[in-house]
């Protein structure tokens, strides 16, 4: 099993940043990508971005491209979303996911869950 918690969460003005954590714990030897996707209410939990642990590729949804950056600072290390200039429409809650996949975007390829952390843009 590998274990997810998200932190970093929180409230911040439109064009504010916040930065989002990923620490995973257990047979993270299993796991080859990590990812965030977001919910809002009553929406479809959708793609946000991924990172493969190995040699650090990346993958964005085309509405953050530019603006997010996923991180990592070394294998199986924690995992950053740095989401700048934010929108509304970003408002969410956010999940970290881990997969044996090569940085996938589909919810179904992701093995792994955390529970969540909520991002709440104001305007």
């Amino acid at each position: 099993q590998v274990q997810l918690v998200e932190s970093g969460g929180g409230l911040v003005q439109a064009g504010g940043s916040l930065r989002l954590s990923c620490a995973a714990s257990g047979r993270t030897f299993s796991t080859f990508s990590m990812g965030w996707f977001r919910q809002a209410p009553g929406k479809e939990r959708e793609f946000v971005a991924a990172i493969s642990w190995s040699d650090g590729s990346t993958r964005y949804v085309d509405s953050v491209k530019g603006r997010f950056t996923i991180s990592r600072d070394n294998a199986k290390a924690p995992v950053y979303l740095q989401m700048n200039s934010l929108k509304p429409e970003d408002t969410a809650v956010y999940y970290c996911a881990a997969t044996n996949l090569r940085i996938p975007t589909t919810r179904g390829a992701y093995t792994y869950w955390g529970q969540g952390t909520q991002v709440t843009v104001s305007s």
